[in-house]
């Protein structure tokens, strides 16, 4: 500890030492290169400091921030790497709420200064959700090895642990999700030994067995009913197959799916009755925010000998009367498979005017298609759209900020193999603004850092579960789901 406290000391002291720009200061007419790429980003007010690195050879390097309103921030740096303090970053962001700060870098070669032309972000007013959570893991499929669920500050780079699979015997923990970014309605699946669906409740932490006798595939995929008093789940039968491919290495597919919804005070499973002559696959169901529909994707139940590439998922929906238990006859929102497309993943915002969708080639596994892309669907006139904020590469998985304005989702642009979590703006028409990748307290970390960040959940509030509370939780028997008589 005492070397890093040196170490520390040391970078200070020489980054102290770069002055500004003086004599004669040479101006470059191209974009200066930084990463990670936070030009021209609408940004909230109460993000973590953007620290990025200066790309261009150099013997020195100066940052000037300007408020558009006032205020301003100044960092110097002998390696290209800028390093903002929280303090004056978060003084500077709200000074200048709804208006731009400009960046105005110079770098010092062989003795001269060369002043490079600025660059802005747009400060919103709009907070988002003080927290982030995703599952960290390896980019592969051949184990669950090193795997955990994180809680990280958006205001700050503080993060923690919540569920690390080495404290419950390396078992797979997965599927986490929230009710409405509530931490209160909070839940997690488990496979393995210790295997189970774990609810928080009441502050303690519940261990459920929700397949029961007449399921035949274990429930995944949650979305808990606004009310907080039911979860839907799709049951799955998951198939993966493996490819000689260069660019393909993996598919995965379901050989059957259904639509099962779980109710939290009855503790009784009930089979979402919108195909009794199992002709479809249904799976990842969402709520309306308002809780009177479940949106799912639906795809021809698979005969043998099937192509994996035949395979399209539609959106679909059907009301829900959660007094009765009721749902109606099911009905086509996006026709995916017409423009000889698939959809996954339908998220809508807590406003409940937009859905936004995964759309790919085939399949509804989309994390494995670079060519999948984000859509939006306005639930108003039902128009669709692609949104702007998608790359070349992957965009997968997302979720809506508490307040509508942010989407956060997991993208394969960096390097084409790992998922990291990129921040949109969603203004009042449902366009997303250019993504900025989540910020670290190390510029150079998405370079170096090997894991992929998995569905990344906004939450307003922090969950406090503790490694005892686990292991404890873990190793009590599972509370046996009932299946529904009506």
């Amino acid at each position: 500890m005492r070397y890093h406290s040196i170490c520390l000391i040391g970078v200070l002291f020489l980054s102290a030492c770069v002055s500004k720009p003086k004599g004669d200061i040479l101006k470059n007419s191209d974009s200066v290169k930084i990463y990670p790429d936070y030009t021209e980003v609408i940004i909230p007010a109460n993000i973590a400091p953007l620290n990025f690195f200066v790309e261009q050879e150099g013997d020195a390097y100066y940052l000037n921030i300007l408020g558009e309103n006032e205020g301003n921030l100044s960092v110097s740096s002998r390696d290209g790497a800028f390093r903002l303090s929280e303090k004056k970053w978060k003084k500077l962001l709200d000074e200048n709420r709804d208006a731009k700060i400009s960046y105005q870098i110079s770098i010092e070669k062989d003795g001269k200064w060369i002043q490079f032309p600025e660059f802005s972000n747009t400060v919103s007013s709009e907070k988002v959700d003080p927290f982030l959570y995703y599952r960290l893991l390896y980019p592969g499929y051949e184990s669950w090895t090193e795997l955990s669920i994180v809680q990280r500050s958006l205001e700050s780079f503080k993060e923690k642990t919540v569920i690390q699979n080495n404290v419950v015997g390396q078992n797979c923990v997965n599927c986490h999700a929230f009710n409405n970014q509530n931490a209160e309605n909070f839940m997690f699946h488990m496979r393995g030994n210790l295997g189970g669906t774990y609810f928080v409740e009441n502050g303690d932490l519940k261990k459920v067995n929700l397949k029961t006798k007449e399921m035949e595939n274990g429930a995944v995929y949650p979305r808990w009913h606004p009310s907080g008093k039911y979860v839907a789940y799709s049951a799955n039968k998951v198939v993966q197959q493996f490819h000689s491919m260069k660019n393909k290495k993996i598919e995965v597919s379901d050989l059957n799916s259904s639509l099962v919804l779980y109710d939290i005070d009855k503790n009784e499973m009930m089979q979402v009755p919108v195909d009794p002559e199992t002709q479809f696959m249904d799976t990842y169901p969402e709520w309306s925010a308002d809780g009177e529909f479940l949106y799912f994707c639906r795809a021809a139940q698979i005969a043998e000998n099937y192509d994996y590439r035949d395979i399209k998922y539609d959106l679909y929906r059907v009301a829900f009367d959660p007094e009765q238990r009721k749902f109606s006859a099911p009905e086509l929102v996006f026709d995916a498979a017409g423009i000889g497309k698939s959809v996954s993943f339908p998220r809508i915002s807590p406003a409940g005017n937009v859905l936004v969708f995964t759309l790919h080639d085939y399949g509804n596994f989309s994390i494995w298609h670079k060519e999948a892309d984000l859509y939006s669907i306005n639930l108003g006139n039902l128009q669709v759209k692609r949104c702007e904020n998608n790359s070349d590469f992957t965009e997968s998985y997302h979720s809506w900020s508490a307040n509508s304005k942010w989407l956060v989702f997991s993208s394969k642009r960096g390097d084409g193999l790992t998922a990291r979590p990129y921040i949109s703006f969603v203004d009042e028409n449902g366009i997303t603004s250019k993504p900025f990748v989540l910020p670290q307290q190390d510029p150079r970390f998405y370079r170096e850092f090997v894991k992929t960040f998995n569905i990344p959940e906004f939450a307003i509030k922090d969950v406090d579960l503790t490694p005892g509370e686990i292991r404890k939780a873990a190793g009590k028997e599972a509370i046996q789901a009932q299946w529904a008589t009506n």
